[in-house]
């Protein structure tokens, strides 16, 4: 039985690290309104809007696990059954939380992932760098984070 609470740890970990966390909300690239390290909404339900208070990093750390313990991970384990250590899952976790599980659905990264050819799996993350059209520095250095636990 895979330690999903490790994962969980690290996930969190590499989201912190990558993520900002910003206190007020905040409109995110996409224009949604966002708190903390990415929430769009509360457990609730609620969505943030760009008129709620302030909450505390305590606050944004709650939400962050929530986040990945109730969307993420559920949706990682869907997808990607072949992850067969709490490391390799948390780097998905991370990839999915910044791109999306729809990317991940649709991704060789995936097919890769669950056909267990895990030498391929660096290629295809680093595949994941590109913003309108221009190579960020900030995606590829956080690739090679999940690179490295895979």
């Amino acid at each position: 039985m895979m330690n999903t609470t490790l994962a969980i740890e690290i996930a969190e970990a590499l989201c912190i690290r990558w993520e900002r966390v910003v206190l007020t909300p905040y409109l995110c690239a996409a224009g949604v309104p966002t708190i903390g390290a990415g929430a769009t909404y509360y457990e609730d339900g609620t969505r943030v809007t760009l008129h709620d208070p302030a909450i505390s990093r305590a606050r944004a750390m709650q939400l962050l696990r929530w986040m990945i313990v109730t969307k993420y991970l559920p949706s990682v384990v869907e997808l990607c059954p072949g992850l067969n250590s709490p490391q390799r899952l948390a780097a998905i976790i991370d990839f999915t939380f910044n791109l999306g599980s729809g990317n991940l659905r649709i991704s060789n990264l995936r097919k890769r992932i669950n056909t267990g050819r895990w030498d391929d799996v660096p290629e295809e993350l680093r595949k994941w760098v590109w913003a309108g059209g221009v190579k960020l520095r900030g995606l590829a250095n956080r690739r090679e984070a999940e690179i490295a636990l895979i």
